[in-house]
């Protein structure tokens, strides 16, 4: 049977992951430091970099007293167990320390109206020689409550683009970098066959952005292949990408990248020595270089048909005919779906399309 302090120390290991990391289960139950504080934070619309400002102090400091509640909660939840006195006391040494060293961190910070915050000091970068980093603070704020930006990302690693201000929010900081002195760079693809949001194939970008200005230190952000072009759109500068990279802009595109890795992994066909693969009819570029078998199931179970065509197609070709009789409103369907040859019309699924050897 489990000891109270087991189960009390697994609870609460999960909660404090969860808060903060904060995951979809958590938002939607107004478990964060955004919802909690609201009311002493503001709100993000009227003013963007005041409520960030506060924001980053206080998650700050409402995770560096994680390490307290668990010291707390331990006592309540096993007052009478103390196995290891100087194991506790080092640990309540450290649960002390970590939110008074935050709790000073955020005093530096706050000092001449939040002027020594890390946002602040990159904002003062891009200010003029007359005026302070308010000035810039405002204009961040006013092209934040402008509907014409591009926004994406989860709460941890928020992109926003607006027309003169690249950032990207993250649980403790928030990067800023103006468009005119940004070089940005697709330094990484990531192609993941399933969403865990949609139940979709999806490739994910790594975007480099690296100020002119030294000072201005460069960071990362990550996006959906399919909202690049929207992306490219709201930026002034040009986005290079590294020679490696290849970019799926359209869902299409991304489905024939599954496609392709989900037949590699399905038995090969081994062809007879008497018969010679002939052109694909579907592109006549390439060597035919796929076969209908049904594997999925046994011979006369289920859906699927056995095919008797000779290898007649290359794997590009079936996998746009594939997608081409798919439903466009439902693309959560496709990879489990079955289609008719487009030849003899026997139905097939994605685990019947077998590479030739």
């Amino acid at each position: 049977m489990d000891s109270p302090e087991v189960t009390f120390t697994l609870a609460y290991l999960v909660f404090a992951v969860c808060f903060v990391f904060t995951p979809n289960e958590f938002h939607a139950a107004g478990l964060t430091v955004q919802n909690l504080l609201s009311g002493w934070l503001g709100s993000e619309d009227a003013a963007f970099v005041p409520f960030h400002l506060r924001r980053t102090a206080a998650t700050l400091l409402c995770h560096s007293l994680l390490p307290l509640g668990y010291y707390v909660g331990m006592g309540l939840a096993a007052s009478e167990k103390r196995q290891a006195p100087e194991a506790w006391r080092l640990f309540l040494l450290l649960a002390v320390t970590l939110p008074s060293v935050a709790c000073i961190l955020i005093y530096y910070w706050s000092r001449d109206r939040w002027a020594c915050h890390p946002l602040a000091r990159t904002l003062a970068l891009y200010a003029l020689p007359q005026s302070g980093w308010q000035a810039v603070a405002s204009s961040v704020n006013t092209e934040f409550r402008r509907i014409d930006k591009f926004a994406t990302g989860a709460p941890g690693a928020r992109v926003i683009v607006t027309d003169t201000w690249v950032m990207k929010v993250t649980t403790y900081r928030v990067h800023v970098a103006q468009q005119q002195d940004v070089h940005l760079t697709v330094t990484e693809s990531r192609q993941h066959e399933l969403s865990p949001d949609s139940n979709l194939p999806v490739q994910l970008l790594t975007i480099r952005v690296a100020s002119a200005n030294p000072a201005v230190q460069a960071f990362d952000i990550r996006l959906n292949s399919t909202e690049y072009g929207e992306l490219c759109e709201k930026l002034r500068a040009p986005i290079r990408s590294a020679a490696h990279v290849v970019i799926h802009q359209s869902l299409g595109d991304l489905f024939l990248e599954t496609f392709a890795s989900l037949v590699e992994v399905n038995p090969a066909y081994s062809v007879p020595s008497s018969q010679e693969l002939e052109a694909c009819i579907g592109c006549m570029q390439t060597r035919a270089s796929v076969k209908l078998v049904k594997t999925c199931q046994e011979a006369m179970v289920g859906e699927c048909q056995q095919c008797y065509c000779r290898p007649m197609w290359c794997l590009t070709c079936m996998g746009r005919w594939f997608a081409s009789r798919q439903d466009p409103l439902r693309p959560d369907t496709w990879l489990a779906s079955r289609v008719p040859c487009p030849t003899c019309r026997a139905r097939f699924c994605i685990l019947d399309v077998c590479t030739v050897r």
